[in-house]
């Protein structure tokens, strides 16, 4: 009897469960395949990582659905009843309308200073992303559209495309477009040591820095601005998963019978036969397995064909000169393509407030959801006591209304500086901040103010009296996991989303096997870093799992796929 094809995926997460769930559930693969999902971790789920923190369930990883409409993880958690919990969950009541913006100082910023960058800046965004055109352009957004057009101008090649145009550069020359058009404005007062055009930049950089956790892009200056209009989002309003984002794994590992998902089998090394490769007779006949994985601890497992949804983070170290995790090596093309593409870190940090912290009884003075404005760090007038790692954190809020749970997003080298901290460096960095942020003055006060005259607070009681403590620190520590490296791929300057695609061709090359005489579809690529317009998404990755199992069916002839 022939034997059955072998198929080895290598990684438990959503791409590599999405396949294994396809090739075992498609009717006509019955009994076809021999199936094995190796997994290098001790969970399931890859980079989805859903836990507890405080009570609360928490995502340590991926977090939301980004668009209902059209998207097939939100499709399986309404099957599945996710999306319905009596316990609570991160973000359970969305974004924060009324998110509280304060400057280094404690200045509370009012929606005058705040908004018109805040709007100048999802204008320039949408601009990039190819969502705000001359012709969608309302009334209000022309000047808007104006800047943009301005900026991108600047970054134009002499045939009309953006070159190497990054997104930052792009950034930045439509806020001096903003700047050039609005002169001789009043000068602020009432804010100390802050200038309304520090302010503004400030505001602007806060952005920016929201803007490198959505991408992982470290920094913007090396994101793609061409390839930006290129990612795509689904319709509809963006939400969490109240059962956590692992109950989607679980649904698609659930299939599976005992045997098939194998944990802590970590691949050190995937040898494989590419074109021109010479056949070898051998006793064993394990010529007849064209793919042989090796494990760290020594053991070996043969295949017809693997599918790889490592990481790119792996998959760049893996092809580095030092590493042997291809063997041969993986062809010029596929390594290039590796390079150029940028991934980057972004990591969550979960802090508990302390009940005394903060945390009165009155509703008004629950923690508010919190946007920090600050000095760079190589400025003069800067705080000295806040850590120069906080310096780039946009945000500090309740993962829901009045939660004592705290979550920031963090992005590059300060992600990777926090892995390293303590939780007491951690928790002290972030007290000092915090409560320095929230001590007075909160607002404008003028010396001939009645809250001035009587108020009689030195500004050590003062900051005394708001000190915001801490309880527990918990943090993802996405760049230093051997399993991961980071936590998801964008399009870098100098590649480009055709990189993606190439990404996600299988080896040896489609149509040198025939002529040849070599095995086909030996490896295959799944995971977000392979997914021209859905990257770095959760559903990227499971459309590149159905990707994937779909071309080992249709190459077995399966119908119905």
């Amino acid at each position: 009897m022939a034997k059955k094809p072998r198929i080895v995926i290598i990684g438990a997460g959503m791409a590599g469960l999405t396949a294994a769930n396809k090739l075992y559930t498609s009717t006509s693969s019955k009994d076809l395949f021999e199936l094995f999902v190796v997994e290098g971790g001790t969970r399931i789920g890859g980079r989805i990582n859903t836990s507890e923190f405080g009570g609360d369930r928490i995502e340590m990883g991926a977090t939301w659905i980004h668009g209902i409409g059209g998207s097939p993880v939100h499709q399986i958690a309404q099957e599945i009843h996710a999306l319905e919990s009596d316990k609570p969950w991160e973000y359970m009541d969305g974004f924060s309308d009324e998110p509280k913006t304060i400057a280094e100082g404690g200045f509370e910023l009012n929606a005058s200073i705040v908004d018109p960058i805040s709007t100048l800046f999802e204008n320039l965004m949408d601009f990039a992303q190819g969502k705000l055109t001359e012709d969608s352009a309302g009334s209000g957004d022309v000047c808007y559209y104006n800047f943009a057009a301005k900026a991108a101008s600047k970054g134009c090649t002499s045939n009309g495309g953006f070159g190497n145009q990054s997104v930052g550069a792009f950034l930045r020359q439509g806020l001096d477009a903003y700047w050039d058009s609005s002169k001789d404005r009043e000068e602020l007062k009432g804010y100390g040591k802050w200038s309304r055009k520090l302010l503004e930049e400030a505001i602007f950089t806060m952005h920016e820095n929201t803007q490198r956790t959505y991408t992982s892009a470290g920094d913007l200056l090396t994101l793609d601005f061409e390839a930006e209009s290129e990612y795509r989002m689904f319709p509809g309003e963006e939400i969490t998963i109240s059962k956590g984002y692992l109950s989607i794994i679980e649904y698609l590992a659930s299939v599976l019978p005992p045997g098939v998902i194998q944990l802590g089998r970590k691949v050190t090394r995937i040898e494989w036969q590419p074109e021109g490769h010479q056949s070898v007779e051998m006793e064993n006949g394990y010529d007849s397995w064209p793919v042989k994985i090796h494990f760290c601890d020594g053991s070996v497992m043969l295949a017809d064909h693997v599918i790889v949804t490592v990481s790119l983070g792996v998959l760049k170290a893996g092809t580095c000169q030092d590493s042997g995790m291809f063997n041969p090596l993986l062809p010029s093309f596929k390594k290039e393509a590796i390079s150029r593409l940028g991934y980057g870190v972004v990591n969550k940090l979960f802090l508990q407030l302390s009940p005394t912290g903060n945390q009165k009884t009155n509703d008004v003075d629950k923690f508010p959801s919190l946007q920090m404005v600050f000095h760079p760090s190589d400025s003069d007038l800067r705080h000295k006591k806040i850590p120069w790692w906080m310096r780039r954190i946009s945000s500090l809020s309740p993962i829901y209304n009045n939660s004592s749970v705290l979550l920031s997003w963090v992005a590059g080298k300060e992600a990777l500086e926090l892995e390293t901290l303590s939780d007491e460096e951690i928790i002290n960095g972030v007290s000092t901040t915090v409560s320095s942020l929230l001590s007075q003055p909160h607002k404008e006060v003028k010396s001939n103010s009645h809250e001035f005259c009587n108020g009689n607070m030195t500004s050590a009681e003062s900051s005394s009296e708001s000190e915001v403590r801490f309880v527990k620190v918990l943090k993802s520590k996405w760049g230093s996991d051997p399993l991961f490296l980071g936590s998801y791929s964008y399009v870098a300057v100098g590649s480009s989303g055709a990189d993606l695609d190439t990404m996600a061709e299988p080896l040896p090359k489609v149509g040198s096997c025939e002529s040849a005489g070599v095995h086909p579809l030996q490896i295959l690529f799944a995971g977000e870093a392979t997914h021209r317009t859905h990257y770095s998404t959760t559903h990227g990755a499971y459309f590149s799992g159905l990707r994937e199992a779909s071309r080992l069916l249709q190459h077995y002839h399966c119908v119905g796929v």
